[in-house]
């Protein structure tokens, strides 16, 4: 299993679910994702992997994002780039309910993905909203 191109399905499928208006259940299905990347789909640990924090996020939506627009210094919710937001909440998720996944690896995937997919100086952005929700979730425990 590759925990990474789980995120990466999961981040590809909270995009689609904000921008595309797929439903929860299409985006869970993963048969948007393109033939060529199928390897990804076909490892069943991965597939099951996105889908936790695919369905995790969408299902905890509220949550997360009073905890994005709580830790945004600056920065007005509805002008976070698509892209950052889908990064934002899956990682947001994993540091609330993935207790067994390290704060650092969290943020650390979150700051590569954004690399990949984001605009230029967007891993910053991501990296600070992030750390920021860190220190928040460790205050509340």
């Amino acid at each position: 299993m590759s925990r990474r191109k789980g995120r990466i399905l999961a981040f590809q499928g909270l995009y689609s679910w904000d921008v595309g208006g797929m439903t929860k259940e299409d985006v869970l299905a993963l048969s948007w994702v393109e033939n060529e990347k199928n390897e990804e789909v076909t490892d069943t640990e991965t597939a099951t992997f996105a889908r936790v924090l695919i369905a995790g996020a969408i299902e905890n939506q509220a949550k997360i994002d009073e905890l994005i627009k709580a830790n945004l210094k600056g920065w007005d919710f509805n002008r976070v780039n698509k892209v950052s937001l889908a990064i934002l909440r899956l990682s947001v998720y994993s540091l609330l309910f993935q207790k067994d996944v390290p704060s650092t690896i969290v943020i650390d995937e979150a700051i590569d993905i954004a690399k990949e997919y984001g605009q230029d100086d967007a891993f910053k952005f991501v990296n600070a909203v992030l750390d920021n929700v860190k220190k928040t979730v460790s205050e509340k425990v």
